[in-house]
């Protein structure tokens, strides 16, 4: 089963911050993620919608870990530290 047909869904919970529920498999996740500023330019993907951002972070996360090895809470720049092609893949996915 692919990420995107896995359950996603992202809910804004105040400025940069947002609320992510996954299912997978059966069994529901959720998540407190923020979104630093500037980190979509960062990216490369400055047009694109926090909402959007997000969600695409999580599909790069579930494909390569379970929803229940995802941090409860964390910065979306913390990917990086665990997986250093974040930041280029988002580049490229998000630049179209």
């Amino acid at each position: 089963m692919s990420p995107r047909d896995w359950g996603l869904q992202v809910t804004r919970q105040g400025p940069g911050t947002y609320a992510v529920e996954v299912e997978q498999s059966g069994q529901r996740t959720t998540h407190r993620v923020r979104v630093p500023e500037g980190l979509a330019a960062t990216l490369g993907a400055e047009d694109v919608a926090e909402e959007e951002l997000v969600a695409e972070s999580f599909r790069f996360l579930l494909e390569r870990e379970p929803a229940t090895s995802i941090l409860p809470s964390f910065s979306l720049d913390a990917i990086s530290r665990y997986f250093s092609d974040y930041p280029e893949e988002m580049a490229r996915r998000l630049s179209g």
